[in-house]
């Protein structure tokens, strides 16, 4: 069976990809494309119970959501699947069966981006809960036939993907996702000669390719270059030293407050000019959010260093963000030696 999106997605994955992948922040949308495999459902009336089976048949997901720029995001999806019968086990004897059965609905999910565990791919993990219409349309098995209907029912999901982002479009990732889906509780269906009929066992594994587009994020080149900030230090310094600090933190650990307490007690036997408090962050976050946490940083330093007795107006701060690394990275990585605040006596 030939899909047409499947087709898309292909030529999609031919683009430039880049070497680096920046968190979800913000309005994104979704969608994709794959195949349906339905597992035998079962089918109970009167006359005993079977199992309908089924061929693979098309999926489509379209989603809207909100990345938190932590790794955590939230959507709403809508969803469709499809899966034609071609067999009827079960009532005494076995029979071919026709017709096909329809699922279409909206689930909430919950997703994760593992962010830093590689430069170019960032896998993710979901769950999400919903409610499916289930259209059962010329079923038939043997003599008999339901009647074509559509049951609500509702449901759930586990999704497991991998996103790569292109470079020509910032913002943009194709995506490659597997996903089980379960309906819960029974769907009663009226046949056309009387009686009816329950389907139960209602599990789904869907393979879809897709993309995903993150509203209002900066171009990855812009990760590398520091907003409206001042270039480093060209003299040498006659004495500094590094405060380095916890992911995503600006308190004090008790050794950053002795490094801080070491460089306050020896600015009293040399003399300088000032003393100047440059904070720095790792690439992980976006760069907006990252020149305000070394801001942040710098500031803690700055008074502590008042509390061990060094002048307020001799102290200048500064926040450089994500740039000047001391260990040279890409985008995206938790390196624990660029989290840092470096003081310099001058």
């Amino acid at each position: 069976m030939q899909f047409r999106g499947a087709l898309m997605a292909a030529g999609l994955l031919a683009l430039p990809i880049v070497a680096s992948a920046q968190p979800v922040t913000g309005l994104y949308i979704g969608g994709g494309v794959g195949v349906n495999l339905m597992q035998d459902e079962t089918a109970k009336s009167g006359s005993g119970s079977g199992k309908f089976e089924s061929q693979v048949g098309p999926a489509a997901v379209i989603s809207l959501g909100w990345g938190f720029g932590n790794g955590l995001r939230a959507e709403i999806e809508g969803d469709y699947r499809t899966n034609k019968f071609d067999h009827l086990s079960g009532f005494g004897g076995g029979s071919s069966a026709g017709g096909w059965e329809q699922k279409y609905g909206a689930m909430a999910n919950v997703l994760y981006d593992f962010n830093g565990l590689s430069p170019m791919v960032v896998p993710y993990v979901g769950v999400g809960a919903g409610y499916m219409g289930v259209n059962e349309q010329n079923v038939r098995a043997g003599g008999s036939q339901l009647r074509t209907d559509t049951k609500g029912s509702f449901a759930y999901q586990a999704i497991l993907g991998l996103a790569v982002p292109v470079a020509a479009a910032p913002g943009l990732a194709i995506t490659a996702e597997y996903r089980f889906m379960g309906l819960a509780g029974d769907r009663t269906y009226s046949s056309i000669g009387g009686g009816s009929v329950k389907m139960d066992d209602n599990y789904n594994h869907s393979f879809l390719v897709g993309f995903r587009y993150n509203f209002g994020q900066a171009p990855m080149e812009a990760a590398a270059v520091a907003p409206a900030a001042a270039p480093a230090p060209a003299v040498q310094p006659a004495r500094s030293y590094l405060v380095f600090f916890d992911w995503d933190k600006a308190n004090l650990t008790d050794r950053a407050r002795q490094i801080i307490k070491e460089a306050a007690d020896n600015s009293t036997h040399v003399q300088y000019t000032r003393i100047e408090v440059n904070g720095y962050t790792d690439t992980s976050g976006t760069p907006q959010y990252n020149m305000g946490l070394s801001i942040r940083r710098a500031d803690a330093v700055k008074a502590e260093l008042v509390k061990d007795g060094v002048p307020v107006n001799a102290i200048s701060t500064q926040g450089f963000g994500e740039t000047h690394l001391l260990v040279p990275t890409g985008a995206g990585v938790r390196e624990p030696q660029n989290r840092r605040v470096e003081i310099i006596i001058r």
